[in-house]
């Protein structure tokens, strides 16, 4: 009976500060075990995808540019 009525009661403020940044270290020991197990891009693919993401940017922004330019041309049109 003891065991449940320890249960029910709440940890010391010490307790809970202690266990906070217990979480938060155990946090950051899981995410360097984590980064160890990434594989991470050669620099030339790095390169390669950086340039095949700024021209795909480059593209869309002309292509919803245009779009833009014709919707206002509509808008003038149709406003007179």
């Amino acid at each position: 009976m003891a065991k449940e009525e320890n249960k029910n009661t709440k940890p010391s403020f010490g307790q809970r500060f202690i266990n906070f940044f217990t979480g938060i270290g155990r946090s950051f020991k899981n995410m360097f075990h984590e980064l160890k197990k990434v594989s991470w891009p050669t620099r030339k693919d790095l390169i390669n995808y950086s340039v095949v993401v700024f021209v795909f940017m480059i593209v869309m922004g002309v292509i919803i540019g245009v779009f833009d330019l014709g919707a206002g041309a509509l808008i003038k049109l149709i406003t007179g």
